[in-house]
């Protein structure tokens, strides 16, 4: 039994808490008191501890005797956070999304004698672990991965739930996209090429540009075409446009009434009640991965994983926390259970292709109900 520090009881968080807490001695933190209170009210072997880390003092303390810290802290939080778990020794699996490259921090990382996977959920997460998978078997030519969260009922206008705040959405809509072309990194804006991909139980999806290929930029520039694309109901991304291009989303301040507000301030305010996901509200996960190249006799492949989950009533756990959180889980007791031991910052298509890796990460999931099937 090991010692697990979970920084953040979010929607993820406590899904990552309540699963890892079945193995292991798990302390979930939050700033918030009452988030905490009510998970313990859920699961009351879980130990909670009010703490925000960005004072740096009481997160090294907090963390102090862990064997492992799993960190689902917000995105703008997310970097100093883990370059802090790092300083302090700890082995991390992190899903804060953070803007920054996390690659930065590889070198303090392997000073300090740390693991850190990082980027460990559904995607970016569990596409990168089967393209890592995938690299070692044949050369890739073209990678495109397709993903999307979505509410089960479409709610007009804009038919989209959000399982974290929409202040982080909005920043999906807003930084610009950069894939990978002829081997060429191409920057667009967001929310654009869109494209009709069909769906088996969910039909008709609108795929768009979005900035989510992060590591992979760097770490497989020897694949000459890749591309990550974001799913929703058709019609959502011509109302996002109409907002964005309104200036909905600016961040310089405006007067109204003599007061200074920023727009997106503002339209964060006003869709955080139209985007919030119901605490029971049934919402899905659909995901395409796909590969194009050739194997090892040279022969043209091409294979393509499909996940499709829905929320779970049984648990009460998001479809989004399902399909993020074990993913990290999994890369937790992957490392506890003594798999992998080198140090540094690993994106997971760093951890993919090492041995077993790949088929421990499928069978956890798979037993918690996550299933990716192959074609």
């Amino acid at each position: 039994m090991h010692n697990i520090v979970v920084l953040g009881a979010g929607m993820v968080g406590s899904a990552m808490a309540i699963d890892l807490a079945q193995k292991h001695h798990v302390t979930v933190t939050d700033r918030s008191s009452d988030v905490l209170e009510k998970l313990k009210q859920r699961q009351p072997q879980l130990n909670t501890e009010v703490l925000d880390v960005t004072h740096k003092d009481d997160l090294v303390k907090c963390i102090e005797t862990a064997d492992l810290v799993v960190s689902a802290v917000p995105g703008f939080l997310g970097f100093e956070t883990l370059k802090t778990i790092i300083q302090s020794g700890k082995n991390v699996v992190d899903i804060a999304f953070f803007p920054e490259n996390s690659l930065d921090l590889d070198q303090l990382a392997k000073e300090h004698g740390v693991t850190a996977i990082v980027d460990c959920g559904v995607a970016p997460g569990m596409d990168n672990i089967i393209l890592g998978h995938y690299n070692e078997q044949m050369t890739i030519t073209d990678f495109e991965c397709l993903v999307g969260g979505l509410p089960k009922v479409k709610k007009w206008p804009f038919a989209y739930k959000a399982p974290f705040s929409p202040v982080d959405v909005i920043e999906e809509y807003t930084r610009p996209a950069r894939y990978v072309e002829n081997g060429q990194m191409i920057v667009r804006e967001a929310l654009t090429d869109c494209e009709y991909v069909e769906f088996d139980g969910v039909g008709t999806l609108e795929s768009f540009n979005s900035d989510g290929l992060r590591s992979l930029i760097f770490t497989m520039d020897h694949i000459p075409n890749m591309k990550e694309k974001t799913l929703r109901y058709p019609g959502h991304v011509e109302y996002v446009r109409v907002l964005k291009e309104s200036g909905f989303f600016n961040e310089d301040p405006v007067q109204v009434n003599g007061q200074e507000v920023t727009p997106l301030d503002f339209t964060s305010k006003i869709l955080f009640n139209e985007w919030k996901l119901g605490e029971d509200e049934p919402e899905i996960t659909v995901m395409r991965v796909s590969l194009k190249g050739t194997d090892k006799d040279g022969k043209a492949t091409e294979v393509i994983y499909d996940l499709h989950d829905e929320y779970d009533p049984e648990t009460g756990i998001s479809s989004m926390s399902r399909t993020t959180g074990y993913t990290a889980t999994a890369a937790a007791n992957w490392l506890l259970d003594g798999h992998f031991d080198q140090h540094g910052v690993f994106p997971p298509e760093l951890i993919g292709g090492h041995p077993g890796c790949f088929d421990y990460f499928l069978n956890h999931l798979a037993q918690r109900g996550v299933h990716y099937t192959k074609r």
